[in-house]
């Protein structure tokens, strides 16, 4: 074993993964439980192995999570070792974070050298949407560890001609399918081009390896889906937001066809959200809101989970638009779409969530990426989409340009450097055009997806860039453009928030000086240097403006992940930035920093409830049944372990039991209470109606704390202005269906 050398390489590596690790544990216990829809069913997973297997979201195994296992078994794994909370349950996430950074380096070191490795795990790490994954327990970042090892095997598969590489990189593809399903497979053309065009064994030999690595990718990925589909229906969890109770259509469905806008939301009921769901409304540039038809509250329970429709933007410009949980303002300028808002919005018909998440006054759209304007220019547009990532992609497309030139890339690779160059390049320009050009269901979260290619371009083009500024000529000068160039990106991103705080207007100013400055004496010493003769002085001063100006360039999204340490993220849509400093709100989880899903101010509401049905139920096996996976069921079973029937799956639009097996359930008492109210229940409306019509109204005061608010208004003064904030929600009502 070697031992650790005291290098100035080990020594800048060990910072920037403390940085990372920083970034990532710092104050983690403020998200609390995150994504609260995630928890409960990790917590049920936890359980049984039953549940474990079946990635059941109620501890009974009524229904699944609406996702495939495998980053939620790490999860529960975690749990059980550690015990059940918050900081468990993010741990396997915040490692992976920093992981990946370890990952990135090595495999980017291996081609263009330590100096490459160095920036391209630094600027990994500072990534504000991959440090927001890394605090969030969505498993995205689980899957791009999966991914990173994947390119990994690849390379050394694409150099040496190995089959058994091939077949490796592609397995954990197929693992990372068993994460997040489909999201692994947008970095397939990467591999199978970068293959394909190696040249370490012939073109067949090449075909012949890709067609039975292929056969491995599908065994791997659909081997959980098969297993599941030998068991009886009657045996498992129904498989939560699918049409047919199968894995196979949840892959094609839901989690397939609505991530590319082809499927429509009004095939699963009418319990999907409205179109643009994202982060609530947001002022425009006056400094005023004036916020119309606020959440429901679901018994004092915000709704909770990654939504379950795609944007259908149609339906929801005709709904009502959302609003930030407390009414609380965003300070003037900040761009629509702001990060760390949880979704509000009454409720449309037939149980949709009304409006365009996060539309402002103007128009302008949140966090739903699909809702944002499909184009070219959608990542650098003003929304909640443009500071998660874009920070350095200017740096990372000019630099991909100047090492393609560097190294005389053609389409047979035939070095270590050209295969680094077109396997980070086939990644990052799919990616980036699927995520500009897409109508389909997309988070901004997803956008981690964009964090490794643009970092490890951002390491190989530098460097190269070094190279050919040294040889002078035109080609020199793209170093000092590139900073330019990117420098004012930057600029262009903090113009929408320049009105927010004076923090923008600090780091316009940092960027000015250190980036542009040194980028225009790097011009000019390009001026008056020799080509392809550069003094020992000349080189250390140069080298000196590089550092400087990437220094420059890092301030913005350091400072954007930086927030994440202080300030409570949205659990649901986990971003990064300057929104949670200045939302209203900010640590308690309300406002720009909120927790759509969070338990504040419900948690005596929901105990209250829950102390009612165990006083009141004997041997039935459901405490309750609800309309839908979120809100009171998330925190009956986070907080009771208690077992709670979702009659719709996570939207409440799951069409799970018929009326005449629900009655069944009914007579042989393994149901007794049912909560009507609360989102979704386009497929069940006959069972509530039944219940309804069938069952006893019990008294809100014995089961709650908190009166039926269908409507409430209150009117709260800022340093921006006031703020109006309606509320039209729905009320829940208990009902006992035990025969009299």
């Amino acid at each position: 074993m070697k031992k650790l050398k005291l290098t100035k390489e080990n020594i800048a590596l060990t910072i920037i993964l403390i940085i990372s690790a920083i970034l990532n544990f710092t104050n983690l216990n403020i998200e609390g439980y995150a994504n609260e829809y995630y928890t409960a069913g990790v917590k049920s997973m936890t359980m049984s192995l039953k549940n474990f297997f079946f990635v059941s979201f109620d501890p009974a195994g009524f229904v699944s999570i609406d996702k495939p296992p495998l980053g939620f078994m790490i999860q529960a794994i975690s749990a059980k070792i550690f015990g059940f909370s918050g900081f468990s349950i993010l741990l396997p996430e915040a490692l992976a974070g920093v992981i990946s950074v370890g990952l990135i380096y090595h495999i980017v070191k291996r081609s263009f050298g330590s100096m490459a490795g160095l920036i391209s795990a630094l600027c990994l790490a500072v990534t504000p949407i991959f440090v927001a994954d890394s605090r969030n327990n969505t498993i995205d970042n689980l899957l791009i560890v999966a991914l990173l090892l994947a390119c990994l095997a690849l390379s050394k598969a694409a150099e040496k001609g190995k089959l058994k590489y091939l077949i490796l990189s592609l397995v954990f593809v197929g693992i990372g399918f068993n994460i997040k399903m489909l999201q692994a497979y947008m970095i397939a053309p990467a591999l199978y081009i970068t293959y394909l065009l190696s040249s370490a064994v012939s073109v067949k030999k090449r075909i012949a390896h890709l067609a039975l690595g292929t056969v491995v990718l599908l065994i791997t990925s659909l081997s959980w889906a098969f297993i599941v589909g030998l068991f009886p229906a009657s045996d498992r969890p129904f498989v939560g937001s699918s049409t047919n109770n199968t894995v196979m259509e949840l892959i094609i469905g839901h989690n397939g066809l609505e991530r590319l806008g082809l499927s429509s939301s009004s095939n699963r009921g009418g319990g999907n959200f409205g179109g643009g769901m994202g982060q609530g409304n947001r002022q425009g540039t006056d400094g005023n809101t004036s916020n119309v038809n606020g959440q429901n509250t679901n018994n004092g329970q915000p709704s909770q989970g990654e939504p379950d429709a795609n944007s259908g933007a149609t339906q929801a410009q005709n709904n009502a638009q959302g609003n930030s949980q407390d009414g609380g303002n965003t300070p003037s300028g900040a761009p629509s779409g702001m990060q760390g808002n949880p979704p509000s919005g009454g409720m449309g018909p037939g149980g949709n969530f009304g409006g365009k998440m996060g539309q402002n006054a103007n128009g302008q759209t949140g966090n739903m990426g699909g809702s944002e304007g499909a184009g070219i220019t959608r990542l650098f547009s003003n929304n909640s989409l443009s500071d998660q990532i874009i920070w350095l992609l200017p740096l990372a497309v000019i630099g991909f340009i100047a090492a393609a030139i560097k190294e005389k890339l053609r389409l047979s690779l035939k070095s270590k450097k050209q295969i680094g160059i077109v396997l980070w390049a086939a990644w990052l320009v799919p990616v980036f055009m699927y995520f500009s050009f897409t109508t389909g269901l997309f988070h901004p979260y997803y956008l981690t997806m964009l964090a490794p290619p643009i970092a490890a371009l951002v390491g190989i083009g530098i460097t190269s860039m070094w190279e050919l500024y040294k040889q002078g000529g035109w080609k020199s000068w793209l170093l000092p453009a590139s900073f330019i160039v990117n420098a004012g990106v930057q600029l262009l991103i903090l113009s929408y928030y320049y009105n927010s705080s004076s923090i923008p207007k600090f780091i316009m100013i940092g960027i000015t000086i250190l980036s542009i400055a040194s980028s225009i004496a790097l011009g000019i010493f390009n001026l008056i240097k020799k080509k392809d003769d550069m003094d020992d002085k000349t080189s250390k001063i140069t080298k000196g403006l590089i550092t400087t100006a990437l220094i420059g360039l890092l301030i913005a999204p350091t400072i954007w992940s930086g927030t994440t340490m202080f300030y409570k993220m949205s659990g649901t849509f986990p971003s990064a930035g300057l929104s949670l400093m200045t939302g209203s709100g900010g640590m308690d989880g309300r406002g720009m920093g909120g927790n759509f899903g969070s338990n504040s101010g419900s948690d005596s509401s929901t105990q209250k409830l829950v102390d009612y049905l165990k006083a009141n139920t004997t041997t039935e096996k459901y405490l309750v049944a609800v309309q839908s996976s979120n809100g009171t069921a998330t925190s009956i079973i986070i907080q009771t372990g208690g077992s709670v029937m979702t009659l719709g799956g996570f939207s409440g639009s799951d069409k799970i039991l018929t009326l005449d097996e629900f009655k069944n359930l009914v007579d042989e008492g393994q149901i007794r209470y049912v909560l009507t109210g609360g989102q979704g229940g386009g497929g069940n409306n006959e069972i509530m109606n039944w219940v309804k019509e069938n069952g006893t109204l019990i008294p809100q005061s014995e089961w709650s704390n908190s009166q039926s608010q269908n409507s409430e208004t209150s009117t709260s003064n800022t340093d921006d202005g006031n703020v109006k904030n309606s509320r039209n929600g729905m009320s829940n009502e208990l009902y006992d269906l035990k025969a009299k």
